[in-house]
């Protein structure tokens, strides 16, 4: 037998044997901060398809904070219930404002959803949304998808890109996915032991 023909069994013994493409872990390539336990992820478009195709049996959560769902824009089926939230402080080392971890997470995820409820979780670009899920398995959520792209998506990294440093790769607001700035009061982030006026936004 040749070598040619030898190296041409091997090789079809070895994909033959290789788990097929969906049972391969696709966030081995993400950044150790996007990385989750369950290890399981979708793009943005992938998490609308999922809920489009069975709009009562998954669902979208939204963890970023309630500034950022109200002001940025956010899908329109999704609820928030914030992992964090941002403070009127700097982070000098971090460089960015203070954002303390909201104590009640899991508990207010509890009473939005059963634990065997599918769920595409959503922030801004991936991270959180991973730590959301991390924490929710630990809680006993068993199908948790970590939206991989977020609803910014990614920056542009060219240097001489005109949009350099803008998110503006993927995500859902940039595929084309449905968003919005109207607010449905059943999904937006309003707890109830909140002593705030309720002064109206302009």
């Amino acid at each position: 037998m040749s070598r040619l023909l030898c190296l041409t069994l091997l090789l079809l013994v070895v994909a033959a044997c290789a788990p097929p493409a969906e049972e391969q872990a696709p966030g081995l390539d993400l950044p150790e901060s996007k990385r989750t336990e369950l290890g399981l992820y979708v793009t943005a478009t992938e998490a609308y398809a999922r809920w489009k195709a069975d709009s009562t049996g998954v669902r979208i959560l939204d963890v970023r904070t309630p500034e950022e769902y109200i002001f940025v824009g956010h899908p329109p089926m999704a609820r928030n219930i914030p992992l964090r939230f941002v403070e009127h402080a700097w982070d000098a080392e971090k460089r960015r404002p203070v954002m303390p971890p909201n104590p009640k997470f899991v508990d207010e995820v509890k009473q939005a959803y059963q634990p065997d409820d599918t769920i595409m979780v959503i922030c801004r670009s991936g991270s959180r949304s991973a730590a959301a899920v991390n924490l929710l398995t630990k809680a006993g959520f068993e199908k948790l998808y970590a939206v991989t792209d977020g609803f910014e998506g990614d920056r542009v990294k060219g240097p001489d890109a005109s949009s350099f440093g803008t998110k503006t790769i993927n995500g859902w607001r940039n595929s084309n996915m449905p968003w919005t700035y109207d607010l449905d009061p059943e999904l937006m982030y309003l707890p109830t032991d909140d002593k705030s006026s309720g002064s109206e936004m302009e």
